[in-house]
């Protein structure tokens, strides 16, 4: 409705509401029998009282409020409009009276009384509007029937937006809340029909085709608890943001989103030490190399936050920078901000990019790390993995950076692939500067993220996307798994403790079953992994272990001052031995001939003792992989406890 035309509406609405009520009043005065000289009377009063009272109403931008959201404010703010228009009605009165006309009465309890009347009458229209919204929309044919999970102040925001938006899809039909002070009762027009044990039953007797889980204050693992018993009920799952995204009070339906494998990892959110961060951030020139990969792009977002003199996204690919300086731009316009084409291959490039733009922090992330493709081109891990490390090191040793991190994996440890063996060297390089160089170098491992484009996720929803299978490679496979921004800012926080020469670790959580990873999202896709989606296992690929380690048991573990940040004091090589290496693997990138992919595995194990070319895991080794990850959990446990 064009906002002119519902002004008007509201207006003509309030000036009848306002006539009634000068009306009534006059009639409860004389009961009901209103005297000859008042009648007259009324045909002053009447449009005066309308022409204040709107007045009144409108000072208070009665006009400007949502009928189908009215609360207590607006009521309040009709009280305050109606006690003006009787202010400045009382007042005219006595001015005219006195001046104009002494014979025009009024009854000095028609005040009281229309003041009264009116603003029972006024809000009452708004009350009814919002009743009327709430109670007797009912659920049209294309809506989907859902389920809240939390009847709070989030619970009772999402069933208005659903009742009101013209855009929800779904109808609320009943509430599941754990207090027991709100069972069998209604909240805003919907039953609360149990707890989260009785989800089950709930589903199946009101038909719930999805359930939405609207408690953004509830601990983390509340909320994977009641995600656990709703991904076997075969409804789609949604979840509200977290409270920090309720700001404004109001939830859209743009909001209520999908829950996603990372709502079921069940981590607390991470503590940041802002301070720290900020004293090597803030007015220097951070440089992150593989900005626009996953880990990254990441990168960059949160350092931006807290205020570098200038941010450099250095990386080959130029779409995928583009990409992140166009982000980064309309989020912070007043940025310093600026984009590299280069490839840390190219020493020569890396010498230009240091002497002009003179990094003190930088941050490495660049590197190949898809564990099959290296498989099959071992040349390029060594060239982007060993030789690309190698020159961004050797050039903030050089340039005499402060700090330089490097992002590894837990493929490093008792690697048996390529891309493992590549970044355990990479690790080595790094630890080796640091012993000759005032620049801290340090190196930062962990396991898989989650949504990062070489992410088993997306491989998973695609599949289910188009009717399965879902391919798994072994039923026993396991792996560690964390969020991208998780990952990222125990990255940025190792950066402010590092004293040098370290291999920090971060606590991974539990280790994930892949199988059981793809049934969930099987499941909060709204079908079954049994009947629906059909899992097929495709075989351990070339390079890959059943599962992964973190630490070896020579490196230990010592916990810091943070949580979830462990150091590792793996050993490592001289820095001559780091120059022969380099030398050897240049040599071999020199040769005439393309050297074959058994040569480089050869070499890299000549560096990487605990590289195995070619390892299959042995069935023993199978059975103990739980074992082991069991033990692991227990040794950090201890750590925590210590």
């Amino acid at each position: 409705m064009n906002k002119y035309i519902r002004l008007m509406a509201l207006l003509v609405c309030d000036a009848i509401l306002v006539a009634a009520s000068v009306y009534l009043s006059y009639l409860l005065r004389f009961d009901f029998e209103i005297r000859p000289q008042f009648k007259e009377s009324l045909i002053y009063v009447i449009p005066v009282y309308i022409v204040l009272m709107l007045v009144g109403f409108y000072s208070f931008k009665i006009y400007k409020r949502i009928w189908q959201y009215a609360s207590v404010g607006d009521i309040i703010a009709i009280v305050k409009g109606t006690l003006v228009g009787s202010v400045l009605f009382f007042t005219l009165h006595y001015f005219l009276r006195d001046f104009i006309y002494p014979s025009l009465v009024v009854p000095r309890s028609i005040y009281l009384l229309t003041t009264i009347i009116s603003l029972l009458m006024i809000s009452s229209s708004r009350v009814m509007w919002r009743l009327l919204r709430d109670n007797y929309i009912k659920i049209q044919p294309h809506h989907r029937r859902a389920l809240i999970i939390g009847a709070g102040e989030a619970g009772v925001m999402v069933v208005r937006e659903l009742k009101h938006s013209e855009r929800a899809e779904l109808y609320p039909i009943a509430f599941i809340d754990d207090d027991q002070q709100k069972q069998n009762y209604e909240v805003v027009g919907v039953p609360v029909v149990g707890t989260r044990k009785d989800i089950q039953v709930a589903v199946r007797k009101y038909k719930i085709e999805d359930i939405i889980v609207a408690i953004p204050t509830a601990p983390r693992g509340e909320i994977i608890d009641i995600l656990n018993i709703s991904k076997s009920t075969g409804c789609q799952i949604k979840i509200i943001p977290k409270v920090n995204d309720l700001i404004h009070g109001k939830i859209s339906i743009s909001m209520i989103r999908d829950v996603s494998v990372e709502d079921l990892l069940g981590r607390e959110p991470i503590q940041l030490d802002i301070n720290s961060i900020s004293g090597y951030v803030k007015n220097n020139v951070v440089l992150v190399t593989g900005a626009g990969g996953s880990i990254g792009a990441e990168l960059c977002r949160q350092i931006i936050q807290f205020s570098p003199k200038q941010l450099l996204l250095l990386g080959r690919g130029e779409n995928s920078i583009y990409e992140i300086e166009l982000e980064l731009r309309k989020k912070y316009p007043s940025a310093n901000i600026e984009p590299i084409i280069a490839d840390v291959q190219d020493k020569r490039r890396l010498i230009e990019v240091f002497a002009l733009y003179g990094p003190q922090v930088i941050f490495h992330a660049a590197a190949h790390k898809h564990v099959p493709l290296m498989e099959r081109n071992p040349l390029e891990a060594i060239k982007n993995n060993i030789l690309g490390t190698f020159n961004v090191a050797e050039c903030a040793h050089e340039f005499a950076a402060e700090r330089f991190v490097m992002v590894s994996t837990d493929k490093a440890v008792n690697p048996t692939n390529v891309m493992g063996a590549s970044k355990r060297a990479a690790e080595m390089i790094v630890q080796s500067l640091d012993r000759i160089s005032q620049t801290s170098f340090s190196s930062v491992r962990f396991g898989n993220v989650l949504g990062s484009r070489g992410s088993v996720i997306p491989l998973f929803k695609r599949q289910i996307e188009e009717g399965g299978p879902v391919t798994v490679t072994h039923p026993e496979m396991i792996r560690y798994f964390m969020t991208i921004p998780e990952a990222v800012q125990l990255v940025i926080q190792t950066a402010a403790i590092s004293a040098g020469g370290e291999v920090f670790i971060l606590d991974m959580g539990k280790p994930v079953r892949i199988i059981d990873l793809a049934k969930d999202l099987i499941r909060l896709s709204g079908l079954d992994p049994e009947k629906d989606i059909e899992i097929v296992f495709s075989g351990i690929r070339p390079g890959e272990k059943l599962y992964e380690e973190l630490l070896t048991a020579e490196e230990g573990a010592l916990g810091t001052k943070y949580d979830r940040i462990y150091v590792g004091k793996p050993e490592f090589l001289q820095y001559k031995d780091i120059k022969k290496m380099i030398s050897q693997f240049e040599q071999l990138l020199q040769r005439q001939e393309r050297p074959q992919p058994e040569e480089v595995r050869m070499l890299l194990q000549l560096w990487v003792p605990t590289y195995k070319i070619h390892h299959i895991p042995t069935r023993s080794e199978v059975l103990a992989a739980d074992e082991a990850y069991r033990a692991s959990l227990e040794i950090v446990a201890a750590i925590d406890n210590r």
